[in-house]
């Protein structure tokens, strides 16, 4: 692991502002068996403590880069950590603030970047041997979008291998750990992500989604992760798994602040021809939304099949809340759209992954994790190219299908995931993660977030997804806030010791 320099011990003024906090009713309860700090606040409440003056850019990534140097140990959340950059860049942010210019509501804001999305001069692995050593020259327009926003980059997290899995287990770097649970996976592939969000290494961070990828993580993790609609966030840049079916997202602590990242990342992007040119509207304003006359559906097959009895319990529980808020709740029926091994929709994601892979596959296979070469080359293997086309021509055609359910409802509701995150010892093996509940609404494109529901009696977290219309990034957001804020859910916070 690359960990540049140790940041500078806590001044005063942090203290003092710890405290400011906390009489101003912002701190949230210490959870984490830990005194309260910076590090501890929603990116909207630290947002306005720079705003106030409370707290500086600066103050605000040494205690994140604190978190991490007493924490990643045990989490393996990150595969880089650029303190000195973050540090300098947070010293550049704190002297423009002092100067008037504020950039928006993320400048000065410390977040995490997974490791397969490009960054100028700061290597790139795809949490892989083959790229170990990969540099990027250009940033992707992700990160371009948050470092013109004034966002800190505190550096990069670790992923299950290229994107192509949902344990976050099979990495070059070591499996990523479960802040609720360090013997379980964190899911994946944007595992490091979430973790380290959930864990308050930083204040929010990014994740790509291409068969659930910012959802799964979050959902075990107990945090909010976005899959926007498919276009509306470039892709260029990021280590591609499927062009089809990838997405990159926010992953948080709250949907504020998940709304406030995706106005950020959010717009067309003339150099990818995935990106659509359409407005983008202020998502910070969906939490004022009207919400009263939503109707919202629940596609019973198969989302709600074969789920662990404490899942449904407390997804039908969450139901009850959106029943009160909303005006109606009815069963929908959804147009299949199946990704098993085999399927059209896996076949696309197949070879599009072996497109990319090829040429490394052939020269290094050995710089490969075993069980991700054996996936890009097996289940590529015996898809032809007709396959290929005609399973391509089914998205699109599934795309303008689902489309037709929102003629009587406003909003899909179902589990985030149908099961608990498995051990990281059982977690090899591809049936380790259930994707049915969450890779469908990458091959729909639609606006998905995750938040948290409940626990088990485990103390693992559980996820409610909710989904809408193409571009209705708003509607999703006003539905998932207000179910937060009738919640307390979202309040609790892993416990952790430090290494």
């Amino acid at each position: 692991m690359d960990m540049s320099t140790k940041p500078p011990a806590p001044t005063r003024r942090r203290f003092l502002a710890a405290g400011g906090i906390a009489a101003a009713g912002l701190a949230r309860t210490p959870a984490r068996g830990e005194s309260q700090d910076l590090a501890d606040v929603t990116l909207k409440k630290a947002s306005e403590l720079l705003r106030s003056k409370a707290a500086s850019p600066v103050e605000l990534t040494q205690a994140c880069l604190k978190r991490i140097e007493s924490y990643n140990s045990r989490l393996n959340a990150f595969i880089t950590v650029t303190s000195e950059q973050a540090l300098a860049a947070a010293r550049e942010a704190e002297t423009e603030q002092r100067r008037g210019k504020w950039r928006g509501p993320l400048h000065g804001i410390p977040i995490a970047l997974k490791d397969n999305i490009d960054t100028a001069g700061i290597r790139t692995t795809g949490a892989s041997e083959l790229f170990k050593d990969r540099i990027p020259t250009e940033d992707a327009e992700v990160v371009r979008r948050l470092k013109n926003a004034g966002a800190i980059l505190l550096g990069k997290t670790n992923l299950h291998e290229f994107a192509y899995g949902g344990t976050s287990s099979i990495t070059y770097f070591r499996p990523v750990h479960n802040p609720w649970a360090l013997d379980r996976i964190p899911g994946g592939s944007s595992g490091g992500s979430a973790a380290a969000t959930a864990a308050g290494l930083c204040f929010g961070s990014l994740g790509t989604d291409t068969l659930g990828s910012v959802r799964i993580p979050s959902s075990y993790c107990g945090v909010v992760g976005f899959k926007p609609t498919y276009g509306r966030v470039s892709n260029r840049g990021v280590i591609p798994l499927s062009w089809t079916f990838d997405h990159v997202g926010p992953i948080c602590r709250t949907v504020e602040d998940a709304a406030l990242m995706l106005g950020v990342l959010a717009g067309y992007d003339e150099r990818d021809p995935t990106t659509v040119d359409a407005p983008v509207p202020d998502y910070s304003r969906a939490r004022k939304m009207q919400i009263s006359k939503l109707r919202l559906g629940t596609p019973k097959t198969p989302h709600f099949d074969r789920l662990e009895p404490e899942i449904a319990a407390a997804v039908d529980a969450a139901i009850d809340v959106l029943r009160r808020l909303t005006a109606t709740v009815m069963d929908v029926a959804l147009p299949p759209a199946d990704f098993s091994p085999g399927s059209p929709n896996s076949n696309v994601r197949a070879v599009e992954a072996l497109a990319y892979h090829s040429q490394w596959i052939a020269a290094s296979p050995e710089k490969y994790q075993p069980e991700t070469r054996d996936r890009i080359v097996r289940l590529s293997a015996n898809v032809k190219a007709e396959d290929y086309v005609r399973a391509r021509n089914q998205v699109e055609s599934l795309r303008r299908e689902i489309k037709k359910v929102f003629a009587t409802i406003d909003l899909l509701i179902t589990p985030t995931m149908p099961s608990s995150p498995v051990p990281i010892a059982q977690s090899s093996t591809l049936d380790a993660v259930d994707f049915r509940n969450t890779a469908a609404f990458d091959v729909y494109g639609l606006p998905t977030i995750t938040v948290p529901c409940g626990f088990t009696d485990a103390g693992l977290p559980i996820g409610l997804q909710i989904s809408g219309a193409p571009f209705a990034e708003s509607t999703v957001l006003a539905l998932a806030h207000a179910y937060e804020q009738a919640t307390e859910w979202h309040k609790r916070h892993p416990k952790l010791s430090p290494a």
